[in-house]
């Protein structure tokens, strides 16, 4: 980041800006810089890798400029909004080994510069959304090295770094989410990713104006979501939103679930609170077990690890899709409830419904299309991991096999939202030998079916045999029948119980002499008697 701003201070150095103008850091990269300033990187950056610049330029002449930029970076230059003078340049966006840098050029809206750019900054900073946000430092002050040497050189017009001080995020004005009822979202996840609080007047200000809401795209609410989910503490926020009026209005399935009683003996919470549990849950298990004996249990290995890593491409990561569908997997209980003569309360279909469901809010929601079948999947899964166990014994290899089939890509998260379910069931009343057998159930589904994946045909050796073996040999005909002793004959070799071309001839065999005799009414009635 140090070169990046290196260059940058260079280039708007010999830029053409109207005489007087200069280019501004504004915002989250001065916040964090301040808020870091004990324990920042050795070239006086923070960490992270977003800019955002203000310049004195409007339209055409902004996105030229911008183009400009993105050459000398050797980045890529996107035209984020012209209308509304924002554009984007992409620096790294191809190197693996480095998170691409964002850098963000807005130019001062409404032609305010005349040739006093410091007016002009300061009424951008006062439309801004949080104070600790509405921070502004001249570009060519910036300094490589540590914060102190620049630090005092930061226009603050609304007391931003008091806030920061004092850990607030506080609306700028009373107008702030009327302007952008995004903000409404952006100030929990704010708060949220820097451990901060909301201020109490910008906390009622943001459950009086949550009716907003509505006007925000869908796509908007989608990524504050998902990044609210994507960080740890996802269950606290997750509870901020909701006493803030706001979650049910993303989700509003979810209002159905409050004070929706479930059987005592197998769940600790009502359904609502046992959702938002296993979501904390879900994020426990997946942290590396650095933390807790209890957690400890569950599988982690560097497979899984890389398995819920943060995505490269910028898509949801598996870790915040597994939360996502711990916070829906039980979201058709209030639908499918119904009490049986004898007082047991039961939830028939309850997965299959949800999994419809979340389908459908996630569509509206503009989730990706990968994403959306992940977690329909996981809700319409999540308790097949622990139907298999089979009384204290370990399920069998064919179970195994056949719950990776049918879950796909799904396969590993489930078992890891099956892992948070049993615990959000239990809660303060989990047992500990229980939990241990459960886990180590779990862990071995988990370790054997993955290695079975490497076995598959259709990803490790290839087929013992092919459709046209198995008509050359039997005299058979094309037809639903061969797909399925392929598919019996691959289950088998998946799970070492046939390793050669002649063991599977004989196992062919068998299957179709077992076919024959439930086709035969005579041998059925022998094999009955």
């Amino acid at each position: 980041m140090a070169a990046i701003l290196t260059e940058l201070a260079q280039f708007f150095a010999a830029a053409r800006l109207p005489e007087g103008g200069r280019a501004y850091l504004v915002g989250g990269f001065l916040r964090d810089a301040l808020r870091e300033s004990g324990r920042s990187t050795t070239d006086g950056s923070p960490a992270a890798h977003d800019l955002d610049l203000a310049v004195p330029l409007l339209g055409a002449a902004l996105q030229n400029l911008a183009r400009e930029l993105a050459d000398q970076l050797t980045g890529a230059y996107v035209a984020l909004s012209p209308a509304r003078n924002v554009a984007r340049i992409v620096v790294n966006a191809n190197a693996p080994a480095t998170p691409p840098s964002i850098i963000d050029l807005a130019g001062f809206p409404g032609g305010w510069f005349h040739g006093d750019d410091l007016t002009a900054i300061h009424e951008d900073l006062q439309r801004r959304d949080f104070t600790v946000n509405a921070l502004a430092l001249p570009l060519e002050e910036w300094r490589p090295g540590p914060v102190s040497d620049w630090a005092d050189r930061i226009i603050d017009p609304c007391n931003g770094r008091a806030d920061l001080a004092q850990k607030l995020i506080r609306a700028v004005h009373p107008e702030v989410f009327r302007h952008d009822p995004g903000r409404l979202l952006r100030g929990v996840r704010l708060a949220g990713q820097l451990q901060f609080r909301l201020e109490p007047e910008t906390a009622r200000q943001i459950r009086a104006e949550a009716p907003l809401l509505a006007r925000v795209s869908p796509e908007r609410v989608r990524d504050e979501l998902l990044q609210i989910l994507a960080a740890d503490q996802a269950r606290p926020q997750l509870e901020v939103l909701d006493r803030l009026d706001l979650l049910c209005r993303i989700i509003p399935e979810l209002a159905l679930t409050k004070g929706v009683e479930q059987p005592r003996a197998y769940h600790y919470w009502d359904v609502w609170q046992h959702l938002l549990h296993t979501v904390e849950y879900a994020e426990q298990i997946t942290r590396g077990h650095q933390h807790s004996a209890i957690y400890t249990l569950s599988p982690w290995t560097a497979a899984t690890a890389a398995h819920f890593a943060p995505a490269t491409d910028g898509s949801p990561s598996r870790r915040a899709l597994l939360k996502l569908a711990a916070l829906l997997h039980d979201i058709a209980k209030p639908q499918t409830r119904s009490v049986d003569d004898a007082g047991r309360i039961r939830f028939f279909g309850h997965s299959e419904q949800g999994a419809a469901m979340a389908r459908e809010r996630l569509t509206q929601l503009r989730l990706p299309s990968r994403s959306i079948a992940l977690v329909s999947k996981m809700v319409e899964l999540h308790l097949r991991p622990a139907q298999l166990r089979q009384g204290e014994g370990m399920p069998s290899r064919r179970a195994i096999y056949r719950y990776f089939r049918d879950a796909g890509d799904a396969a590993i998260d489930t078992i890891y939202l099956a892992l948070a379910d049993y615990l959000a069931a239990r809660g303060p009343e989990l047992e500990a030998t229980a939990w241990a057998h459960h886990a180590a159930m779990l862990t071995y589904v988990l370790q054997t079916g993955t290695g079975q994946i490497a076995n598959r045909p259709a990803a490790g050796p290839p087929r013992l045999l092919n459709g046209n073996d198995l008509m050359r040999h039997f005299g058979l005909s094309p037809g639903p029948q061969i797909g399925r002793l392929l598919a019996e004959l691959a289950e088998a070799q998946a799970i070492g119980e046939i390793t050669t071309a002649a063991a599977a001839l004989e196992r062919a065999a068998a299957l179709l002499a077992a076919d024959e005799r439930q086709s035969d009414p005579e041998s059925a009635s022998e094999v009955l008697q």
